[in-house]
């Protein structure tokens, strides 16, 4: 997996955050949205845990890579 982050682009995985892991833009993110749902309690259908993932993973992958480039600079 450490390869995998390694050889992923950091310009790649912003525009993944930024599109995917933002869209819909309007009327509010949709992972904002999910979020706000879970925190709520209100995250109960399988389509709304389904569409968290979807739209998390590419923040997840941007921390990731981003946690990797710090631990191989520190």
């Amino acid at each position: 997996m450490a390869r995998l982050l390694d050889a992923l682009p950091l310009w790649l995985a912003l525009l993944l955050v930024l599109t995917v892991g933002l869209a819909p833009f309007v009327p509010e993110p949709h992972v904002w949205e999910k979020l706000r749902m879970l925190a709520a309690g209100e995250l109960r259908r399988g389509i709304d845990i389904f569409d968290l993932g979807l739209h998390a993973a590419p923040w997840l992958v941007a921390l990731a890579k981003l946690g990797r480039m710090a631990l191989r600079r520190g």
